[in-house]
């Protein structure tokens, strides 16, 4: 009993003395007691990588980036600084000519295609009188450039095959009659007292500075080697316009509302001046322009509806309504140096008016002044004077040259 109680408790000591030391190799023991020494782990160390430091951190650095950058904004903007005919507004165009008037012919030739069953052809009698018109005023502009002689090809008529439809001395049934009253004598009257307008004010202040400068001449390159075309579409639409590279759209529903030719040289005119101002290539570049501003400001405040409406109320519908100011006064100058009496016009504008209805907020909604405002200001002696001067040496027989 005492032989196996003995020789358990040694075995289960040796057994214990080898665990002990191949598990826990660092206790040590003793005959008297048993220490057990633990030792610490290691610890971690963490090590801070220091950032290479970026290059707006170097205040010569930034300064350098802000010369550079002002050096070739400068060069770039007065670079491509224009002078407007008559007005003489300096205006920034990115677009050089050439492109501008591939785009417009491009644009051309698909409304070409788009409205091909429409188009008519060059021997009725709205093609032959559109084209006329045109031709008066193109002529007009000429002798306007006498500064720079611009060339271009006579006036062409643009469409396809001739119709049926063309020989037809009725008109379609969409038409829609003349506005009564007409252009009689008593409607040439104006009010003795217009109300003060601040639309055009711009323009005979930027005609004071430049004159005082010394004058400028416009810059007339893209006015250079034009094919002017015409065409005229059966629509109902009151509208006509003039893309970039001289050519002219007329839609029959203008011919209808406006049977003289005073009125419609009056609109031709207008968008004839378009095209002289380079509008469209400026617009381009403004939408540029503002596109990246408005990106700026979204990276500040996100709000992209609101920052949309007040961009387009702030800084795009006053830019527009500028340059439909502006084509009115280029405009007027044309069809008065073409024979057309510039009386009219004021009256077109009121008709338009009443065709398309102004409301009290067209002024400020719209790229468009109100007919009625377009109207006062074209009505104002600082403007009519001008192109009844130019009516009357022309009806006289004796054109004036180099007006724009």
């Amino acid at each position: 009993m005492n032989f196996l109680h003995k020789s358990k408790s040694s075995l289960s000591s040796l057994l214990s003395r080898c665990i002990s030391n191949q598990i826990y190799p660092q206790i040590q023991q003793s005959r008297s007691s048993t220490y057990y020494i633990l030792h610490p782990q290691p610890k971690t160390q963490y090590h801070r990588f220091r950032r290479q430091p970026r290059w707006y951190h170097n205040p010569r650095n930034v300064v350098a980036v802000v010369l550079v950058s002002s050096a070739a904004g400068a060069s770039i903007y007065y670079g491509n600084l224009e002078t407007v005919p008559y007005t003489k507004r300096r205006h920034f165009v990115l677009i050089s000519p050439s492109v501008e008037q591939q785009l417009g012919e491009a644009q051309f030739n698909q409304l070409k295609n788009a409205l091909r069953g429409k188009i008519l052809s060059p021997i009725h009698p709205d093609s032959v009188r559109a084209r006329l018109i045109s031709n008066e005023i193109i002529s007009a502009l000429q002798r306007g450039l006498r500064h720079h002689e611009p060339h271009w090809k006579s006036i062409e008529y643009s469409s396809h095959e001739p119709s049926k439809e063309d020989f037809d001395p009725k008109r379609s049934p969409e038409t829609i009659l003349l506005l009564e009253d007409g252009c009689k004598e008593e409607h040439l009257k104006w009010p003795p007292e217009v109300e003060e307008l601040m639309d055009d004010r711009w323009v005979q202040k930027s005609r004071d500075m430049d004159m005082a400068k010394g004058g400028t001449l416009p810059e007339m390159r893209h006015m250079e080697g034009l094919k002017w075309e015409v065409l005229v579409v059966r629509d109902k639409m009151v509208n006509a316009f003039c893309l970039p590279g001289g050519k002219i759209v007329v839609f029959t529903g203008l011919l209808d509302h406006f049977r003289t030719d005073e009125e419609i040289a009056t609109v031709l005119g207008h968008e004839v001046g378009h095209a002289i101002a380079r509008h469209s290539a400026e617009m381009i570049t403004k939408n540029l322009w503002f596109a990246v501003l408005q990106l700026i400001i979204l990276q500040f405040v996100f709000m992209p509806d609101i920052i949309s409406a007040m961009s387009n109320l702030l800084l795009r519908l006053p830019f527009s309504r500028k340059m439909e100011i502006e084509a009115d006064h280029i405009g007027l100058l044309l069809m008065a140096s073409a024979g057309f009496d510039p009386r009219v016009a004021p009256l077109v504008y009121e008709k338009l008016g009443k065709i398309t209805g102004d409301s009290a907020l067209h002024n400020y909604l719209s790229t468009h002044p109100s007919s009625k405002k377009r109207a006062e200001i074209l009505s104002r002696a600082e403007v009519m004077e001008e192109a009844l001067e130019l009516y009357r040496e022309t009806v006289a027989g004796r054109g004036i040259m180099g007006f724009l």
